[in-house]
């Protein structure tokens, strides 16, 4: 039987007195290993959503370019443009679960391949119909990337170590931001023979192409396959995979528990968290996407609010690797998620409610300073209040699946009709994101209660040694991370 986790939320395991097999793991070695972790695995994994991100959001530098003149689109049609990306990013967000069943570095070489061709080939399209056809596969081969990667790293590090990779990788998406505005601003500065617009999206698409072939033969399936790792060092990473999910977990097996994905699905906790991720969601897909052309209608021209969109994301870039530090040292995500939230809300106040251009853009610093950290806390969340690696995959697509359809609202809530302040948006980005806070502080409040009952539960067990066997919910001594 596998063991469970103690009341410290670190993914140790001290159950002999359940008749378990305690592992014993050497902490040097385990720094070591971590440490070799974080300098071969991250690096290509936030390299890819990095791309990712970039190929998903350039396409409001490129209308600030000239696209849509160039393709003769309408308003209308690029808010289809917009929207028509989220459609089957939705509809296979279960293809996070692919990362259990396909070996990971051929998966990561297919949906990193399709999204390249996808994202270079929109540099030669011509018409609106085109577009939408390179946006549909860009859409549907990054569903089965950057949803699940969150759940790829928990194979590979503890639950006290989740929270900052998870960071770190989400950090990718301001930064991607940043650096897209910053590229944008380059190429539109210039007059090259090709038109901007489709410069743009070739320049950004190629090197997802490049790194699909990176991901193929470098990225491992798993800590004990790690090419970069000794056999000592190996036999440390699978100790602390049986520390985490049991003996039977720590193989990715490739097997699926329907009975473990049943009981995620009925769990309280993950509805809240796909609640929390559709609300910040609302917010998360228009910003990137529409800050350029929000600077624009503040009275700097095309060139110049390309630029001005950089400074916010590095901000947020920071914020999103510092918070999730933070959560993991003190265990208070819940809390974390609260604050962020209401700075993002407060940001969204400012830009719906002052005309004062330096007043609006200190807007924009804090609601890029919420929204992207607070996101990458939701993430480790799920994964931090699932006791098997199936109900951590399926806790996550639950949680892309219904916090995907918040980009169908928030790619919507910036028409040409609104401007300059667009205050309809800018008032509906900022009640969820207030609401998202208290999504964060309920939830907290649940797994306060869910804790106390698990407490009382192993008092009780301790008197009638007769039934310390099966415990229901997440085991003996598992504890929900606030």
């Amino acid at each position: 039987m596998a063991p469970t986790e103690k009341n410290d939320n670190l993914g140790h395991y001290e159950a002999a007195s359940q008749g378990y097999n305690f592992v014993h793991i050497d902490a040097a070695i385990q720094k070591r290993v971590v440490r070799k972790l974080d300098w071969n695995l991250m690096p290509l994994i936030v390299a890819l959503y990095l791309m990712s991100f970039l190929d998903r959001a350039n396409i409001g530098n490129a209308d600030a370019a000239g696209m849509s003149a160039g393709i003769n689109a309408t308003n209308e049609q690029f808010q289809w443009l917009l929207t028509i990306f989220y459609i089957p990013y939705i509809l296979f967000e279960w293809l996070a679960m692919m990362w259990k069943i396909v070996p990971p570095h051929l998966w990561a070489f297919a949906t990193v391949l399709v999204w390249g061709l996808a994202s270079t080939l929109q540099s030669a399209t011509s018409s609106w119909q085109g577009m939408m056809v390179c946006r549909f596969f860009l859409a549907l081969a990054e569903a089965g990337y950057g949803p699940g990667i969150p759940y790829l790293l928990s194979f590979f590090y503890m639950r006290n170590e989740i929270g900052l990779r998870c960071g770190i990788f989400l950090s990718a998406a301001p930064f991607a931001t940043c650096f897209a505005s910053a590229l944008a601003y380059g190429i539109t500065s210039g007059n090259p023979l090709l038109a901007n617009w489709r410069l743009l999206f070739l320049v950004e698409g190629l090197p997802s192409i490049v790194l699909a072939f990176v991901a193929l033969f470098f990225l491992p399936d798993s800590p004990e396959k790690s090419r970069f790792l000794t056999e000592e060092e190996k036999d440390v990473a699978k100790a602390r995979a049986i520390r985490q999910v049991g003996q039977e977990g720590a193989t990715r097996s490739g097997r699926v528990s329907f009975s473990d994905a049943r009981m995620a699905l009925i769990d309280p906790k993950n509805w809240l968290t796909a609640l929390m991720y559709f609300s910040c969601n609302v917010a998360f897909s228009s910003l990137p996407v529409f800050l350029p052309t929000i600077l624009t209608q503040m009275g700097f021209d095309s060139i110049k609010s390309q630029g001005l969109s950089a400074p916010p994301y590095f901000v947020s870039f920071l914020l999103c690797i510092g918070s999730t530090w933070l959560a993991d040292r003190i265990s208070q995500r819940g809390i974390v998620i609260f604050i962020l939230s209401c700075i993002g809300g407060t940001g969204y106040v400012l830009l719906a409610t002052c005309s004062s251009v330096g007043v609006r853009y200190f807007g924009v610093f804090l609601a890029a300073a919420g929204i992207f950290p607070a996101i990458a806390n939701i993430l480790p969340w799920v994964l931090n209040n699932q006791g098997t690696d199936t109900k951590r995959g399926v806790g996550i697509a639950l949680m892309q699946m219904i916090g995907q359809c918040g980009p169908l609202l928030g790619t919507r809530l910036y028409p040409a009709t609104e401007k300059p302040q667009y205050v309809k948006g800018m008032s509906i980005c900022a009640a969820f994101m207030f609401f998202n806070a208290l999504l964060a502080l309920a939830l907290r409040t649940y797994l306060i209660k869910e804790n106390k009952k698990a407490s009382e539960r192993e008092v009780d067990m301790a008197t009638d040694k007769e039934n310390t066997v099966g415990v229901e919910n997440e085991g003996y001594g598992f504890r929900n991370v606030l």
